[in-house]
């Protein structure tokens, strides 16, 4: 890749950790810009990560120190890398020798994706296992069904009467907002299908 820049980042775990390491290692590529981040990388919402996904552009070329500066598990790197690609982005990691513009590159990122999808379905045939065995043995008891308040069309009518926010209606039936959601949603549906059945009567 030619005329794009040339992007480089960053990152340690704490501040008391030093970056000099991994920026002395990136200075013979006349880096253009840096992206500087002292935060754990157990997940992908970082300042500096974010600022450099919204900075480059088709052309740049990333340039990181190793794929465990970007991020710590083989999941949030393949999709880390799959936006970079999406935006033409090349990614250069000094230590694994992967260059992404490269068809070797490519091939040994294609590698590792292939890699943890296997390793994903290894987990959960494993899994499967463990459930059947547990079924059979009588130890298998499942997730615990999450329900709706007995009160629950009160405390819907007033989040849709805006009375309450969605975080107190929550707090209300003692539900996490992803749990509370879902029951929304299969409590909207079955206001929908019994509309339906009354409609086609």
């Amino acid at each position: 890749m030619t005329g794009g820049k040339k992007v480089a980042y960053v990152r340690v775990s704490t501040v008391e950790q030093n970056e000099g390491r991994q920026l002395e290692a990136l200075k013979k590529y006349d880096i253009d810009k840096i992206f500087l981040e002292k935060v754990s990388g157990k997940n992908t919402d970082r300042p500096q990560l974010t600022l450099l996904i919204d900075y480059v552009r088709e052309g740049d070329t990333l340039y990181i120190e190793s794929f465990s500066r970007l991020a710590r598990n083989t999941k949030d790197l393949l999709n880390l890398l799959e936006l970079l690609n999406s935006k033409g982005v090349g990614i250069i990691s000094l230590k694994e020798q992967i260059d992404t513009t490269t068809a070797s590159g490519k091939l040994m990122v294609t590698l590792i994706g292939a890699v943890s999808t296997f390793e994903r379905d290894i987990m959960l045939e494993r899994q499967r296992e463990g459930i059947a065995l547990a079924k059979k043995q009588g130890k298998y008891k499942g997730r615990t069904a999450k329900k709706l308040p007995h009160d629950f069309d009160d405390i819907y009518n007033q989040y849709m009467t805006r009375k309450i926010t969605k975080t107190k209606m929550a707090e209300m039936c003692n539900l996490s907002r992803p749990v509370l959601d879902r029951l929304i949603k299969e409590y909207e549906q079955s206001f929908h299908n019994q509309e339906e059945k009354y409609a086609c009567k």
